[in-house]
């Protein structure tokens, strides 16, 4: 299924099939739909009989083999399951201690894509996260990117196109596939049945598909737990808290991170840009808060991004963190 705002990326790339390039890249951030767009371009070009739009028919025996995830000629190529990855195109959880898409994989599929296509047709290889491939499993793939195979399309999806190497990009047609108008985006998010969209997608920098995940019952009310805490900033046991949320720290950076932003624009602009029914918090907070001091917080939140991966000992990470917030936050920096 590609989403409304995507629709002109199809069109575009399946105007003319037969000057297909050899490789794609579909680039921007993460929960915009570029899997579901790879996925689809993947299913039409395989597709027996594609609709006049270039849609896939799904119903014939490609579009079947496809939809069971078992097409003889199409392999999608990303972390085993267990490993740190963003599959569905929407911000995950990492997992501890997790492995990038390893050479191995990409051999596996590099030598898929050397044998004849079972249908005469097209032979696809789709890569997501595509930054996840370590430097040996990209050198691994350079060879089939610099002399591809006659019939061969491989698809890389990339939330974050700076991780890859350089060589891999000059290499792929770039499209970028970025942020929906906020009026699409809302309109979406209201025809899936999801109330306070506004608010979600605010939260989602408008990405749509990761504010339809903030909408979960469950995730909602684990983040309105979060920030109440952190609206009590002068109270915040940083310990408990830490403990209580060590399961999902990754989220719980982003909460704080998002947090910190909001009270810092609201001092410099009176604005909050994430979180908008907690502006008067956020206010509050921003306003009391040493100015150099929350700048110095934000500036530590951003940086601790790199460690979001690393198989530290997560409660004491997210500690740390929370009892610099409160330091900050609640007037004792």
């Amino acid at each position: 299924m590609i989403h409304p705002w995507n629709l002109p990326h199809f069109a575009q790339l399946l105007a003319e099939p037969a000057r297909m390039p050899h490789a794609l890249l579909l680039h921007g951030p993460a929960g915009v739909g570029k899997l579901e767009l790879a996925q689809t371009l993947a299913q039409s070009l395989l597709c027996e009989r594609p609709l006049a739009d270039h849609q896939p028919c799904g119903e014939c025996d490609a579009c079947n083999w496809f939809a069971q995830g078992n097409h003889p000629d199409f392999r999608r190529v990303e972390p085993l399951e267990g490993e740190a990855g963003e599959e569905d195109d929407k911000p995950k959880t990492a997992k501890r201690g997790g492995r990038p898409i390893s050479v191995e994989q990409v051999r596996e599929v590099t030598a898929f894509l050397n044998l004849s296509a079972h249908r005469g047709g097209w032979r696809i290889a789709l890569f997501q996260p595509a930054e996840l491939m370590n430097a040996a499993a990209a050198n691994a793939l350079l060879k089939t990117l610099e002399e591809p195979p006659p019939g061969v399309l491989l698809i890389l999806v990339s939330h974050q196109i700076g991780r890859l190497l350089p060589t891999v990009v000059s290499r792929c047609r770039k499209v970028h596939v970025g942020l929906p108008d906020a009026a699409v985006a809302l309109a979406w998010l209201r025809e899936a049945g999801v109330e306070r969209a506004e608010a979600l997608l605010a939260e989602a920098g408008g990405a749509p598909l990761a504010a339809l995940g903030f909408a979960e019952p469950e995730r909602m009310a684990l983040r309105e737990a979060f920030l109440d805490r952190l609206a009590a900033a002068r109270g915040l046991d940083a310990c408990q808290l830490a403990q209580a949320y060590q399961a999902m720290h990754v989220e719980a950076w982003g909460w704080l991170a998002r947090w910190v932003q909001d009270m810092l624009q609201q001092r410099l602009v009176g604005s909050s840009r994430f979180f908008l029914e907690r502006a008067e918090q956020t206010a509050r907070l921003g306003q009391g808060a040493d100015l150099a001091a929350l700048l110095a917080l934000q500036r530590e939140l951003l940086g601790a991004a790199r460690w979001l991966r690393h198989p530290l000992q997560t409660q004491l990470l997210l500690e740390s963190w929370l009892i610099r917030y409160a330091q900050v936050a609640g007037g004792r920096a």
